[in-house]
């Protein structure tokens, strides 16, 4: 039987791998070609990925929550719909027809390999062995183009579990964001192989699922008792050298045979105190890397200073292994005798110095709060402000803009216009266009600075800033902006707005902006001060349009009181390239140009 492989797409030039969301389909579930098998996020968007053939899922290779690079291997697809599906998701029997050649995106052979290198079993001690039953491979997943490896932060089932078919398996973090991974099987837990702490490559093979009715869960075996004796000696009199230690899945220290050593009473308590799960620099410290720590002795000042390699500077397991061993190679220290009091006067008593006051919890028992962690766009988001504010200097201008000329002219046309190009016209395009306009006469707010260089741009590629619901927005960007009419700046700014909220925009279309326009009027705000997207230099917001009386200059009657349809308009800017002047200079540009909207002009 023909197999096709479902490989990693790629989503854009800079884009290097991808995370596994969500599987539509299961194993065993028959597709048709195109047909969504499944949603896949990059450090970018997400996107679904139809099948590239009509027959049945035979394999997962890659869970959902796993990053895997692009082109790597995540499912194979049986195109013989008779095909039998066996306990691991694999074909239950051999090839008997040549391999058919799927699209582009597939790649098509004859039998399943492996999806990563084997990697040394790492299971918890005294843990009951499970025996019989088909076995599925849990790898890392991939969770975007630029995601390499992957951190195992916590598993939430134990060797033995019995586990459902995604049912949340384990935890993992990537340097771009942390993620659930289901299991990709229903069956019981069978082998752990890397365990909390540890930092794989994506695809790497993280543990075992046993499947089947004759997977079952043996009793695990009783621990060799300690000799109380005195140390054993080698033939030859000597004492032999210690062990080689490892570290099992609570980061206890096992010789090679999975036999526990001996480690201090209290693990993950040193002389200092108890390791904390997060530093005093923000850093989180992995169950296992505490483990390892308090069982070597390790204070938290120590833990620290070292440098991690993994996720956002996370100290990972071969972190703290490398620490403990250069810090084991250097030559103690001589011991000293500890100093002798110096004799106090009778009139100056010695005054014993205070203890530091311990830092209190942000919270406190009985507090009513409720603690949400941060998703991965919020994380990006909060991440992208922060840097962006510590980067620009930031200034916020303001004017107000009488639009009433602008909204009758979409009042006019836009019954037409919907009928004619089958979306609807929004104000949108015509901040777009009149942002475009009062750039070409402003050149540095399309820029960027380099060091000690702004870098002026030629192309107008303008970022509209798109609000996800409730979970923060996105910023696709209109290509060219300023070689577009109206109209097809109303397409362009349509079509961008429905892929971003549909999770189908590719990654290089959020990226290379030079200007970004944020229309939080229509999400109800009468006016804002928005952060700079960096690398730009300048971010414009339109406020809400209300009818507001002003003071219009009327030819024959002056000054008189009318109804006008009135907007704010805010600009921020930074201030390493852009002075105030030109900031005001820009916003009246933008002014004059929405002002100056005909309403009789065909759109």
């Amino acid at each position: 039987m023909a197999k096709v492989d479902v490989v990693m797409p790629k989503m854009g030039e800079s884009v290097m791998e991808g995370t596994v969301l969500t599987w539509s389909k299961a194993v065993g579930d028959e597709v048709e070609l195109d047909e969504t098998l499944l949603e896949i996020s990059t450090d970018k968007v997400d996107s679904e990925v139809p099948s590239p053939a009509k027959g049945r899922l035979a394999e997962i290779l890659v869970p959902e929550g796993e990053t895997v690079e692009v082109g790597a291997k995540i499912a194979v697809i049986e195109t013989d719909v008779n095909a039998e599906i066996g306990g691991d998701g694999a074909s239950g029997a051999p090839d008997s027809a040549p391999a058919e050649t799927g699209e582009a995106e597939a790649v098509v052979t004859e039998e399943a390999t492996d999806a990563a290198p084997n990697v040394e079993p790492v299971e918890a001690a005294a843990a009951a062995p499970v025996t019989g039953g088909e076995q599925v491979e849990v790898v890392m997943p991939k969770m975007g183009e630029s995601v390499m490896e992957g951190t195992v932060l916590a598993w939430a089932k134990a060797v033995g579990d019995e586990v459902e078919l995604d049912e949340t398996l384990l935890e993992i973090s990537t340097d771009k964001v942390d993620s659930e991974v289901p299991s990709p099987a229903k069956g019981i837990l069978a082998e752990i192989l890397v365990p909390e702490g540890e930092t794989v490559e994506v695809g790497a093979k993280i543990a075992l699922i046993a499947t089947g009715e004759g997977a079952s869960v043996g009793s695990a075996p009783a621990p060799a008792a300690p000799k109380p004796d005195a140390a054993p000696t080698g033939g030859d009199g000597a004492a032999p050298s210690p062990p080689e230690k490892s570290y099992g899945m609570a980061g206890q220290a096992v010789a090679g045979d999975g036999a526990p050593l001996a480690a201090p009473a209290a693990a993950q308590v040193t002389a200092s105190g108890p390791l904390q799960r997060r530093g005093s620099d923000g850093r989180f410290y992995s169950p296992l890397v505490r483990s390892i720590a308090g069982a070597e002795g390790v204070s938290q000042q120590e833990l620290e200073s070292i440098a991690g390699s993994g996720a956002e500077g996370r100290v990972t397991k071969k972190d703290i292994l490398g620490y403990i061993e250069t810090r084991q190679a250097q030559p103690a220290a001589p011991q000293q005798a500890p100093p002798q009091p110096t004799p106090q006067p009778a009139a100056q008593p010695a005054v014993a110095p205070s203890a530091p006051a311990p830092q209190q919890p942000m919270t406190q028992p009985g507090d009513r709060v409720e603690i949400i962690e941060m998703d991965r766009m919020r994380q990006m988001i909060s991440e992208h402000m922060r840097r962006s504010v510590d980067t620009s200097a930031h200034v916020t201008s303001f004017n107000e803009v009488d639009v009433t000329r602008l909204v009758e002219a979409r009042e006019r046309h836009k019954a037409a216009f919907q009928q004619r190009e089958g979306v609807k016209l929004t104000y949108t395009p015509f901040f777009v266009r009149a942002a475009v306009e009062a750039l070409k006469t402003h050149p540095l707010l399309n820029a960027s600075v380099e060091g000690k260089r702004v870098v002026v741009k030629k192309d107008y590629h303008v970022g509209i800033a798109v609000a996800i619901g409730t979970k923060g927005l996105l910023v696709p960007v209109v290509r060219d902006a300023g070689q577009k009419n109206l109209t097809g700046l109303t397409h362009a700014v349509a079509d961008l707005a429905e892929r971003a909220r549909s999770k189908q925009l590719m990654p290089d279309e959020l990226q290379g902006g030079t200007f970004t326009v944020t229309n939080v009027g229509s999400l109800g705000s009468l006016m804002g001060t928005p952060i700079i997207n960096q690398p730009q230099v300048a971010i414009l917001s339109p406020g809400m349009i209300r009818k507001r009386p002003v003071v219009v200059e009327h030819p024959d009657l002056g000054d008189i009181i009318a109804v006008r349809q009135m907007m704010y308009v805010s600009l921020s800017y930074d201030h390493r390239v852009i002075d105030g002047a030109m900031g005001a200079s820009y916003l009246h540009a933008f002014k004059e140009a929405l002002e100056g909207i005909d309403p009789d002009e065909a759109i």
